[in-house]
């Protein structure tokens, strides 16, 4: 399943690396974007958006103006509100709004990665589960992710073994920093192509992010490391 999102961001510069963002992040498409909250407000009454992207900062109706109307309308998308380090004030009031997440600009990739990632979570709880049990319900409130190889075993995709899975895992857990597909493949013993599908099912499963290394020399290569939202 895709989940879209809705960029609402004045800097045309800041919402294209906003959108590429986006686009990294498996199972997300862009809604839309919009430059101010009036747009952002017309653009919803016409078409849906799962998740919001909403700066505090904008002309004609700023971020906080906006969630309040979105609020007012009961426009169910969740929200991750972006700002500045010392908007203190901002995030205590749209706290009480029920924003998913905030990001604090400058932001990079990974941490853009962790809030896609918390939403995705909550997603799969809340469609997952006609009733939620306490396991569930503390996973929302704590907006933290989990994996259990053991758990997922019996629903594995094909090709993915439960052996071969918990040596990348563990791999991950013991080697925090950016790896390369070669890496993990010699450390473990397994073929490029092999490694290759195991880390896809991995990204899809929100364990680990991956990133791509611009500074090889020739052809960028994609990175890999454990997503630190998982427990």
């Amino acid at each position: 399943m895709n989940y879209s999102v809705l960029i609402v961001e004045d800097d045309p510069m800041v919402s294209m690396i906003n959108e590429q963002y986006v686009l990294k992040c498996s199972d997300f498409i862009i809604a839309g974007t919009c430059r101010n909250g009036q747009e952002a407000i017309e653009f919803l009454k016409a078409q849906k958006a799962d998740l919001i992207l909403l700066d505090v900062f904008m002309p004609v109706m700023n971020g906080v103006e906006t969630l309040k109307k979105i609020r007012e309308l009961q426009i169910s998308s969740d929200v991750i509100m972006i700002t500045a380090a010392n908007d203190t004030t901002t995030i205590e009031e749209t706290m009480h709004l029920g924003v998913l997440d905030y990001l604090i600009k400058p932001f990079a990739y990974e941490r853009f990665n962790v809030s896609l990632q918390k939403f995705k979570n909550k997603m799969h709880v809340m469609e997952g589960n006609q009733n939620l049990d306490q396991k569930s319900l503390d996973s929302l409130i704590s907006n933290k992710t989990t994996f259990s190889i053991s758990e997922d075993a019996d629903i594995l995709p094909k090709g993915i073994q439960k052996t071969t899975l918990s040596h990348i895992h563990n791999y991950f857990n013991q080697n925090l920093n950016w790896q390369s597909v070669d890496m993990i493949a010699d450390a473990l013993g397994i073929s490029v192509v092999t490694t290759r599908n195991y880390l896809n099912y991995l990204v899809k499963k929100g364990f680990i992010l991956e990133d791509i290394n611009y500074n090889t020399g020739g052809r960028p290569s994609m990175l890999y490391k454990k997503n630190n939202a998982i427990k």
